[in-house]
């Protein structure tokens, strides 16, 4: 004979054990939903930070190759100087103490310089979209009674050592040298006066009155991998 009150024991367990494995299961479900998610977001910004390096390192590659092809400048005109990364026009200019006017003797070495830098600028051949920054410095010679404290001749020096870059400039451009007509290449003129790095000190101070170049390569942004 069956026991009553066993029946109903067993009538109380099965169904409390089955609403018991039922929450259990949607606990698991929920945590496995959850973990699932979890990872798709981890390998998506996996995803996102592998296309990032991937592109960096496109762009690295690309400026690597640049910077090699910049040094079909190094010859007669200019010379590169690794420390400071930057080209210096070897055109021996020399300006007049104060003034800023090019001598007549220097300009066929500046156009012909003018001239290579940009045959070499157009004629690199990269895969990405590049535009080229190119930076023309004016300097100037501080001489035995400058006093770089005074503020007013700090001002003067900076002008006319940008004087002396935007005369370079017209200069090329009254020879049919225009850089704002080419595509990819920006030019811009600046004056250190007689600041600056890389400058000439004690007897050669007067070798300051000079021109620098800079090329700064300008990578088009490349798209991410998805």
């Amino acid at each position: 004979m069956n026991d009553p009150q066993n029946r109903s024991s067993n009538d109380f367990f099965w169904p409390s054990y089955v609403d018991l494995m039922t929450s259990l299961f949607v606990v698991m479900l929920v945590l496995f939903v959850y973990s699932f998610k979890l990872f798709k977001d981890r390998e998506h910004d996996l995803k996102k930070a592998n296309g990032e390096l991937k592109a960096k390192a496109e762009e690295l590659e690309q400026i690597t190759k640049i910077r090699n092809s910049l040094k079909r400048l190094e010859g007669r005109y200019f010379k590169y100087d690794p420390l400071l990364e930057r080209h210096e026009l070897l055109v021996p200019v020399q300006f007049k103490a104060g003034r800023d006017e090019i001598q007549d003797a220097y300009k066929p070495a500046l156009l012909q310089a003018g001239r290579t830098l940009r045959d070499v600028l157009k004629t690199i051949r990269t895969e990405q979209p590049v535009r080229y920054l190119v930076i023309v410095e004016g300097m100037a010679a501080r001489y035995a009674g400058n006093d770089p404290r005074n503020r007013a001749e700090e001002q003067l020096t900076y002008q006319l050592s940008y004087r002396r870059a935007l005369n370079l400039l017209n200069f090329w451009k009254q020879n049919g040298l225009d850089f704002s007509q080419d595509r990819g290449i920006e030019l811009i003129i600046g004056g250190s006066g007689f600041f600056g790095t890389g400058r000439y000190a004690g007897a050669r101070e007067g070798q300051n009155k000079r021109f620098l170049i800079q090329v700064i390569p300008k990578i088009g942004r490349m798209a991410t991998a998805r």
